[in-house]
């Protein structure tokens, strides 16, 4: 039995789902014939995560795919004996998820997308294509561990380019909104969404937003752009 656990929505994480399930059956496993597994989403409410895991535990799954930071990070904290493997945006060290990368210990393993280092690289791409613009916006959630580096390292950035970075913290619909009015009044230039379930789960409404607020925006994954963005 593996426990499958994610922060975000199940509709739209079905393509990784995908492709787990792809690469259990390339070693052998598949799900309803020899292997089970017991799916957990949060929905992009991240306090329900230690009761997702604290049931996965109960049922005594034999691992546990942890598929984002949150996710993992709460994993870890309440089990040290179910073997853990994560994904992670982040650097797992600096996370304190494994003590180094060629020496991971304890009961957790996984893979980085690496995709919060390279956010300071998307406030460099912004600048090239609104050069003109002083004022930038960015969009992180500040529930998720990931965003503390996100914000110091884009900070770093676009303090070498001479140039604002308005950074919001946003993990309501609500506050998406007041987000966008606040870039508007401040005159951002351009817009740099964070890494997060949140807004991966929020694709049409963050397209929508940039649209109907005429700025333009960088994201983290092409689903955006197919969105509208």
């Amino acid at each position: 039995v593996v426990g499958f656990l994610n922060s975000g929505s199940s509709d739209r994480f079905a393509p990784m789902v995908g492709a787990f399930l792809q690469g259990l059956k390339e070693t052998g496993y598949v799900e309803g014939q020899n292997v089970a597994i017991e799916y957990r989403w949060a929905d992009g409410q991240y306090d329900h995560l230690p009761t997702l895991v604290g049931d996965l535990v109960r049922k005594r799954v034999s691992v546990i795919a942890a598929t984002s930071t949150p996710a993992n990070l709460v994993a870890k904290s309440l089990t040290t004996s179910i073997p853990i493997v994560f994904t992670t945006g982040g650097d797992p060290v600096q996370l304190g998820l494994v003590a180094s990368l060629s020496r991971p210990g304890g009961n957790v393993t996984g893979v980085t997308q690496m995709t919060g280092e390279v956010a300071p690289k998307r406030v460099e791409l912004a600048h090239e294509l609104v050069p003109q613009a002083t004022v930038f916006g960015m969009l992180i959630n500040p529930k998720n561990p990931l965003a503390a580096f996100v914000e110091r390292d884009s900070q770093a950035a676009a303090l070498k380019l001479g140039i604002r970075l308005n950074v919001l913290g946003v993990s309501s619909d609500a506050e998406l909104e007041e987000a966008f009015a606040s870039f508007r009044q401040s005159g951002a230039g351009a817009l740099v969404i964070g890494t997060d379930a949140f807004f991966n789960n929020r694709l049409e409404q963050l397209a929508a937003l940039a649209l109907r607020n005429s700025v333009p925006a960088v994201y983290e994954y092409h689903q955006f752009v197919a969105a509208g963005g």
